[in-house]
């Protein structure tokens, strides 16, 4: 493809990470298409698969009204947290109340990091007359199942004698039996899932994603262990089977937790987000795709939001450049990669990173 073939890019990155939202990359990388094709049209779709950055991506899509609160982080210490009203449904970004991010890593604390302010969010959205909502899960810094959500909303976990459980996922080895509030939460919910990991086993919950949470090796045992008890309590006292769902290993187990207390519906948050977005009817119209995250993988490749992008656009037809912080293994025929090779990752650099990849792109040479 020569340079001046290019009419129309389509960019659709999602966050990068630790470095900046889904907006501002979007914004950075049509920068650097511009300055390669000056007359191309640039159209900007900025996502989320239910991690970092839904909040921003949502209200880029949907509209509506941000509004901020304070709710209790993951270690129990206040944090601020938005949510996004339009018309009745409500947009919650878990991150934004148990993220990993919010914790440094000197003070993680996995056994007893909790999803309670999650469920705080939850109350004020239904309090607010919200009859649906849209809950995004990933980027959490927590592995309890979903059970801090879960007593914000009135929910009870006891020991053998009848005493409530410690917060955090660490306490749950000792559950014995559920309380179900009087008034459960009766909106339609949404969990938006970046992952289709099951509650337990090897690609679990606690032994896949403990350990990025600052958990050890005992830690992670113990938490596999309270899930596991988690699980079997659930299906004994409410006749609910959660330990093999797919995606209910999402965010430290919260992917259960909000099947089992919200009686939400799983979905895949990357698939849900191309929907909203209308990607598929963009993608009729584009010429090239650019898109990217602050590390591509494996994983990307297995239900995450680039790897969807990617190839939702190889099954359109239309070739696709990835711009990302780090690319790890081996990419699909057809799409070309930058990373940043140690450079930095502020807006001035996504832009200098995309307008190289372009400008290899125009030349035809691969990077």
């Amino acid at each position: 493809m020569t340079s001046g073939s290019v009419s129309t890019v389509l960019v659709a990155p999602t966050a990068f990470k630790g470095t900046l939202g889904p907006g501002a990359v979007s914004g950075a990388m049509a920068a650097g298409v511009v300055a390669v094709w000056p007359s191309a049209e640039v159209v900007e779709r900025p996502l989320s698969d239910g991690g970092n950055g839904l909040i921003e991506a949502c209200a880029g899509l949907l509209g509506g009204t941000l509004s901020e609160h304070r709710v209790s982080g993951p270690l129990g210490e206040p944090v601020s947290a938005r949510t996004l009203r339009s018309g009745g449904l409500a947009v919650i970004e878990s991150a934004e109340a148990c993220g990993l991010h919010l914790v440094s890593p000197e003070r993680r604390a996995p056994l007893r990091a909790t999803t309670r302010g999650v469920g705080e969010l939850l109350a004020i959205a239904i309090a607010g007359g919200a009859s649906e909502v849209v809950l995004g899960l990933g980027g959490s810094g927590t592995v309890d199942g979903g059970t801090g959500m879960a007593r914000a909303l009135g929910w009870r976990f006891e020991d053998g004698a009848g005493a409530p459980l410690a917060e955090g996922g660490g306490s749950l080895t000792g559950l014995a039996r559920v309380q179900v509030p009087a008034h459960p939460v009766e909106v339609g919910v949404k969990a938006l899932c970046d992952v289709e990991n099951p509650l337990l086993g090897r690609r679990g919950a606690a032994r896949v994603y403990g350990p990025q949470k600052g958990a050890g090796p005992q830690e992670v045992e113990l938490l596999e262990a309270g899930l596991a008890r988690l699980a079997a309590v659930l299906e004994t006292e409410l006749g609910l089977a959660v330990a093999e769902l797919p995606g209910a290993g999402a965010a430290g187990g919260l992917g259960a937790g909000a099947r089992a207390f919200l009686g939400a519906e799983l979905v895949s948050g990357a698939e849900w987000m191309i929907e909203a977005s209308g990607l598929r009817d963009l993608l009729a119209g584009a010429d090239l795709v650019v898109t990217g995250e602050g590390r591509y993988d494996a994983q990307s490749g297995m239900g995450k939001l680039t790897g969807r992008v990617v190839a939702a656009a190889r099954r359109a037809g239309v070739p696709v450049l990835l711009v990302c912080g780090r690319v790890d293994g081996p990419l699909p025929d057809g799409v070309r990669s930058i990373d940043s090779g140690g450079r930095s990752l502020d807006e001035s650099g996504i832009t200098g990173l995309t307008r190289a990849a372009c400008r290899d792109h125009a030349g035809g040479d691969r990077l």
